[in-house]
């Protein structure tokens, strides 16, 4: 009686980008970016407190505040 071995086939097909080493990437949190319309609110909302205070102040202002809080700046 004889035993014969079986032969493995690989079915992966060898491309010559298998052959290149891997690019190492670095991963980094993206940092949180808030839409037009949560700005404008945040800044509304500046506005109102800053006017019930009593204190003066531009749309500009309240505007880059608004950023600067979401943001998280």
């Amino acid at each position: 009686m004889k035993t014969t071995k079986a032969k493995t086939v690989s079915k992966t097909k060898k491309t010559p980008e298998a052959d290149k080493p891997l690019k190492k990437t670095k991963v980094t949190a993206g940092k949180y970016v808030p839409s037009e319309e949560e700005i404008r609110e945040k800044a509304r909302e500046i506005y109102y407190e800053r006017i019930a205070r009593g204190e003066h102040g531009t749309p500009e202002d309240d505007w880059r505040e608004a950023e600067e809080l979401l943001k998280g700046s």
